[in-house]
């Protein structure tokens, strides 16, 4: 009987000399030939010797699949062999023999792992983008940038802010757990963490000594030693937002370069996120201290007669504007109250802003203002000499309590004269006129007076309530009659009452269209019994005098 042909016996030898590993398999699954590099990369790969005894399981079980084949061509696969990485691919002959061509894909698969790791690092670098700025308060971002720290780049991580004084806020985090308290840190016991608090770049991990670390600086859930350090800076906008201190556990792979660079990306994108969290947080505090300067002031009885106001902004997201109002009580030895409404020409905070000059000078001006032309006069010499090109209109009330009634002297400049609601429901107008401020270099204006008995009102207000749009239509001015009719109704309610009622006709008028901005004061004598033989007299007019300025 002839015997069975050698496998590749019609390529002779060339196979040998092919330029990867080569193993012929004989159907009884021991080794029938090698070329050199197979024999060098399995030195065991003797002619006869059993497969599975000689080359790696995955490779064996891979045979045994390719041998016990029926039909169709068997896979290549890949595996691991030291330190090489295989693509093996199977070739059956007609002998029933397989041939194993073994591709080293050693650099492809070390390419595609650095690829993936890419791929991952630039995921959670979006991701942290995300969750970092999804918060402009400081604590949380302080939170945040330790938690995604300890998750995805080490076991543990300690954000060092910045010192308040004689401390250094902290944020650790532990796994999944974050505190946040406050220490005295000495940033000379880490290495390189002193220059991190100044912006300064990183020294390499290497120089420091786990050992040497101070207890604030390792987190106490932290399980075992600390085997690797990494100090890097958190750069900020103009000013360095901190430092992060990442740990990893002995037994840990320690920090290479790569590692150590990418925890340096992080540090960017979260010192990034703090310092815009910290800016945030400076201008919070600076516009809340400037607006409690702006917003108009909550107003009470003062000398017996009630005062009540209240204000809207034409924008719902703002809270100042043109319209103001203020109420000066005596000084000490003196009788009359100062009351003021304003409104400014144009909205928002441009407006306000010289809305906040006028009540400046108005408080400065105090002493001028038993005399009410004198004190416009005043105002409107300093709005001309100052860089602003707006003008004003406004209302003073001097207020006096006498024997249990109340009387006023009132100003217009340029301003919808007050309204009078009287016990018995008639409202009229008060006959008071004058010229704004912050235009002409003079200035005219008249006083008049008035007396409110108990249970009597006299309403300032600005343009913004006459002038709100609303109706079916929305076009339809609230108007100067319904303003009377809703303060009619008004007759004997307390200063606060009238505010909120004429207030809430207005608003139900508007019904969400856009207005201007709206400001109303009330001045109330409350109501109560006269004295005995108190007659007092409607003066509207009776003592009215012009003055010009």
């Amino acid at each position: 009987m002839p015997a069975a042909p050698e496998p590749f016996s019609s390529l002779g030898d060339a196979w040998l000399r092919a330029p990867h590993p080569v193993l012929v398999v004989a159907p009884s699954g021991t080794v029938a030939r090698a070329n050199a590099r197979a024999a060098a990369l399995f030195p065991r790969a003797l002619p006869g010797a059993r497969l599975g005894d000689v080359v790696p399981a995955w490779l064996a079980d891979a045979h045994r699949r390719a041998a016990a084949g029926t039909a169709g061509t068997p896979e290549p696969v890949s595996g691991r062999h030291g330190h090489w990485s295989l693509e093996a691919h199977p070739t059956s002959t007609d002998d029933g023999s397989v041939v194993w061509w073994l591709v080293d894909d050693t650099g492809r698969s070390l390419a595609e792992a650095e690829l993936r790791g890419a791929r991952e690092r630039t995921a959670f670098l979006a991701d942290a983008s995300s969750q970092l700025l999804a918060s402009l308060n400081t604590e949380r971002c302080m939170e945040m940038t330790v938690r995604l720290a300890a998750r995805f780049l080490a076991d543990a991580a300690v954000l060092v802010a910045p010192a308040t004084g004689r401390r250094h806020p902290l944020a650790v985090a532990t796994g999944d757990t974050v505190t946040l308290r406050s220490a005295r840190v000495d940033p000379e016991e880490v290495p390189g963490l002193t220059e991190a608090l100044r912006g300064f770049p990183p020294v390499p991990s290497r120089w420091t000594d786990p050992a040497s670390l101070p207890d604030w600086a390792v987190p106490e859930g932290l399980a075992g030693t600390v085997g690797s350090v990494v100090v890097t800076p958190l750069p900020g906008h103009g000013f360095p937002a901190g430092a992060l201190i990442l740990l990893r556990r002995c037994g840990h792979s320690e920090f290479d370069a790569s590692e150590e660079i990418f925890a340096r990306v992080f540090a960017a994108r979260a010192g990034a996120a703090l310092s815009a969290a910290h800016l945030y947080r400076e201008q919070h505090d600076i516009t809340a201290t400037l607006m409690a300067e702006l917003l108009p002031p909550v107003l009470r009885r003062v000398d017996g007669v009630e005062f009540a106001g209240g204000y809207r902004a034409s924008r719902e997201t703002e809270r100042v504007g043109g319209d103001f109002y203020d109420v000066h009580p005596a000084a000490e030895g003196e009788h009359e109250t100062l009351a003021v409404l304003g409104d400014v020409c144009g909205k928002g905070l441009n407006a306000a802003v010289l809305t906040g000059r006028i009540r400046n000078t108005l408080q400065a001006l105090l002493p001028m203002a038993d005399d009410h032309g004198k004190l416009l006069g005043l105002l409107n010499g300093a709005l001309l000499t100052s860089r602003h090109t707006r003008f004003a209109s406004l209302v003073l009330a001097s207020v006096r309590s006498r024997g249990g009634t109340t009387r006023l002297r009132l100003t217009s400049a340029g301003h919808p004269a007050p309204l009078v609601v009287r016990r018995d429901g008639t409202v009229h107008e008060t006959d008071t006129r004058g010229t704004v401020v912050g235009v002409l270099p003079d200035i005219r204006s008249a006083t008049t007076e008035v007396v409110l008995r108990p249970g009597e009102t006299c309403l300032l207000y600005t343009d913004g309530v006459t002038e709100a749009r609303g109706g079916p239509l929305g076009d339809t001015l609230f108007g100067e009659e319904r303003l009377r009719a809703a303060l009619r109704d008004c007759a004997g309610m307390p200063a606060e009452a009238v505010v909120e009622r004429i207030q809430l006709k207005v608003a139900e008028w508007l019904d969400g269209n856009a207005h201007d901005d709206i400001a109303v004061m009330a001045i109330t004598t409350p109501r109560g019994a006269l004295p005995s033989g108190a007659s007092p007299e409607v003066a509207d007019g009776a003592a009215r005098s012009g003055h010009a300025a």
